[in-house]
């Protein structure tokens, strides 16, 4: 899908607050509402935007974050689809990233509390055969959170 300047903008726009009205956006990008809606439905139909969430404030919510370094013991398809696929099925697996170097996976958790979290990792990866090796870090103080793509 070509994206161009008006699509880079009104895209920035939604990542930032996606509950703007379709006026709202229009002003900003110099579009009609209308034109706004076929833009957004486009976005839509072709995948660049895949979903919509509410983001919830963390200090509100409670809890904690913390980032698990994972190696696996043996480099097999079988063994990564199987970690890929606990971390999928997993509420408390904000995000997971299979890396490049000494470690294979970085698993950012959120937990109720240190105890949950230590639960959690036992769980997900001390009982886990093909987990060589995890190092959990519990995250004192979010400096950043987001997801928002420059464009």
């Amino acid at each position: 899908m070509a994206v161009d300047e008006i699509d880079r903008r009104l895209l920035t726009l939604l990542q930032r607050d996606s509950t703007r009205t379709l006026h709202d956006l229009g002003e900003e990008v110099g579009l009609s509402p209308s034109a706004v809606q076929r833009r957004i439905t486009r976005y839509r139909k072709e995948g660049l935007i895949a979903r919509q969430v509410e983001v919830l404030d963390p200090e509100r919510v409670g809890g904690m974050l913390a980032a698990v370094l994972v190696t696996i013991d043996r480099e097999s398809v079988q063994h990564h689809a199987e970690i890929r696929e606990r971390m999928l099925r997993s509420p408390n697996v904000q995000q997971c990233y299979a890396i490049a170097g000494e470690w294979d996976y970085l698993v950012v958790l959120a937990c109720d509390s240190i105890a949950h979290c230590r639960d959690l990792v036992r769980g997900m990866f001390l009982e886990d055969p093909n987990v060589k090796r995890f190092d959990t870090m519990p995250v004192f103080d979010p400096v950043k959170i987001g997801l928002e793509l420059p464009l």
